[in-house]
């Protein structure tokens, strides 16, 4: 019996790691040939779990792993980024280069108005110690706050860039990922006005949609911006809604970028870490209120020298 027909013949096993967020499913070797019923299987857990973990993907190399994200939609460069050797999908995270250590809780690619649906990330190199990832359940983040937050939350917009206080948020970063953001990860500037919260076009759940490419709440002072955005996004990375993932070279992890925010834990020192990303096309956010997200400008900046 081959792999494929082991995945049609024996349902994947979801196995629940933390109470709100993340399961492992088991019992599967990803591939781009794998059949209906266990791509619907994966995507119902995604809906569910919002961030599922898969061991032991080793035979997956770069032209699988973009095979087997096709499954799941079409696939959508980085916008900012370069193209990682013959491929336009893949975004090749390298500790040892500028970029490459995310070290802030994020959604991906939210600058944009239809920011990726999914994201697949594989673990390539790996630290002995160190290096997880901490993804957080937006849904039920949203569901923690008290009512007259909710309330509040529904009613906000807010402006998403990759042009930011990149000092601020990482004094301790390289003058290589200094560079790198300057140079590469914001040479071309988007803003996007964003609702707060999102209606989920899948499941209807609402979500809290912030990270750290805010910028300002609209109608609201810097005061009062900087005030909300601290208490809402406590509720995101509240303990009770994450899980934390140690990598093994090898783990594929799959989120849903509609529902979560992630966090790369940047405590490896010197050790390497690689892992390698596709992502899947999204579709612009639309508000409590019914109304979408909108796409403020698009600006390419002069070019920065970093010392």
């Amino acid at each position: 019996m081959t792999l494929v027909s082991l995945a049609e013949a024996a349902p994947l096993e979801i196995v629940p790691i933390g109470g709100r967020v993340g399961a492992e499913i088991r019992n599967v070797r990803l591939s781009g040939d794998l059949p209906d019923a266990a791509i619907a299987a994966i995507n119902d857990a995604l809906l569910a779990h919002k961030v599922v973990f898969f061991r032991g993907q080793d035979h997956l190399d770069d032209e699988a792993q973009e095979q087997f994200g096709r499954r799941l939609g079409a696939l959508v460069p980085h916008p900012t980024q370069g193209a990682y050797g013959s491929s336009a999908s893949i975004l090749n995270l390298d500790s040892s280069r500028g970029g490459g250590r995310a070290d802030q809780w994020h959604t991906d690619v939210t600058f944009v108005d239809a920011y990726p649906k999914f994201s697949v990330l594989r673990g390539v190199v790996i630290p002995e110690a160190g290096g997880d990832t901490i993804w957080s359940n937006t849904h039920a983040a949203y569901l923690s706050l008290p009512e007259p937050l909710r309330l509040l939350a529904d009613n906000l917009r807010a402006v998403h860039s990759n042009l930011y206080d990149y000092a601020s948020i990482r004094p301790r970063a390289t003058a290589e990922e200094r560079r790198h953001y300057e140079e590469v990860f914001s040479a071309t500037v988007y803003e996007t006005e964003h609702p707060v919260v999102r209606v989920h076009p899948e499941t209807g759940e609402r979500s809290l949609l912030l990270g750290n490419f805010v910028q300002r709440f609209v109608g609201l002072s810097k005061r009062d911006f900087a005030v909300l955005y601290d208490l809402f996004q406590s509720y995101v990375t509240a303990p009770e809604n994450t899980v934390r993932w140690k990598w093994r070279s090898g783990d594929v992890v799959i989120w849903d970028n509609r529902a979560t925010q992630h966090y790369a834990v940047n405590d490896y020192g010197d050790q390497h870490r690689i892992v390698r990303r596709v992502t899947i096309d999204g579709d612009v956010p639309v508000g409590v209120d019914g109304r979408p997200s909108i796409a403020l400008s698009v600006t390419a900046k002069p070019t920065a020298k970093v010392a």
